[in-house]
C-alpha cells in the first residue's frame, strides 16, 4: 500500500462529502409515507366532497411532517465544512467555526455560543452499553491490557470521524467563515397550509 504524498508542492486533496443518516428513520419514513398515500388516495377516490378536502389537507400536513423528521435529516462533511440538515432548518458550519462535537443523550455540535443537534445521528444508549461491555470483556481477557479492537457505538464512531475531520481541517483557509442557518420553507410552507386547512375544515 502506498503512502499519501504530503509534498507541499501538491494541492491538498479534496474528498467527496461524507454523509451520515439514520437507516431506521429512512425505513420508517418510507413506510409511513406509503401508508399515508394509500389512505389519502382511497379517501380521494371513494370519499364524499368533505372527506376529499380533509384528505388533501391531511396530505399537505402529513407528507412534509413525515419527510421532515425521517427522510430529510442528514449530516454532510468534507474538508471545508460541516452541513447539518435538520427537520426545519439547515446549518452550515465551516470547520474553523466548530468548537466541539459531543455525543451524550444526543449528538451536538457547538459553535460560538450556539448548540445544534445532529438529528440524523441518533444516540442509542443500549448500543453504547453493549459496546462498552464488549470492550470491557476484551480487556479482561488480556488481563487488564488495552484491547486492540475497542468497541464503539455507531453514533460515537460517527462523532469520532467528524472530530478527526475538524481537527485536520480547522486551520485551512477554505474552512473559515461564519455559521449560516437557513429555514426550510419548502417544508414549513405546505406544513402550515395543511395545518390551517385542517383546522378550518374541522371547525366548520
Amino acid at each position: 500500500m502506498t503512502s499519501p504524498d504530503n509534498s507541499p508542492s501538491r494541492p491538498a486533496q479534496t474528498y467527496a462529502d461524507r454523509s451520515y443518516r439514520s437507516p431506521a428513520a429512512l425505513v420508517c419514513g418510507v413506510l409511513l409515507l406509503a401508508l399515508l398515500a394509500w389512505l389519502g388516495i382511497d379517501a380521494l377516490v371513494n370519499g364524499v366532497a368533505r372527506t376529499r378536502l380533509l384528505a388533501v389537507a391531511g396530505l399537505l400536513l402529513g407528507v412534509p411532517l413525515i419527510t421532515a423528521f425521517t427522510l430529510r435529516p442528514v449530516v454532510r462533511a468534507n474538508t471545508e465544512r460541516l452541513t447539518v440538515r435538520n427537520p426545519f432548518r439547515t446549518i452550515t458550519l465551516p470547520w474553523g467555526s466548530v468548537e466541539d462535537l459531543r455525543a451524550s443523550f444526543s449528538c451536538e455540535v457547538f459553535a460560538g455560543d450556539k448548540k445544534y443537534q445532529l438529528w440524523s445521528i441518533p444516540v442509542s444508549l443500549r448500543q453504547r452499553k453493549r459496546a462498552n461491555r464488549r470492550t470491557a470483556k476484551a480487556g479482561a481477557a488480556v488481563r487488564g491490557a488495552e484491547p486492540a479492537d475497542v468497541q464503539r457505538a455507531s453514533a460515537d464512531q460517527s462523532l469520532d470521524e467528524l472530530r478527526e475531520l475538524q481537527e485536520r481541517n480547522a486551520g485551512r483557509e477554505e474552512a473559515q467563515g461564519a455559521v449560516a442557518v437557513r429555514w426550510s420553507y419548502e417544508i414549513l410552507a405546505p406544513l402550515a397550509a395543511g395545518a390551517v386547512a385542517l383546522v378550518v375544515l374541522l371547525a366548520l
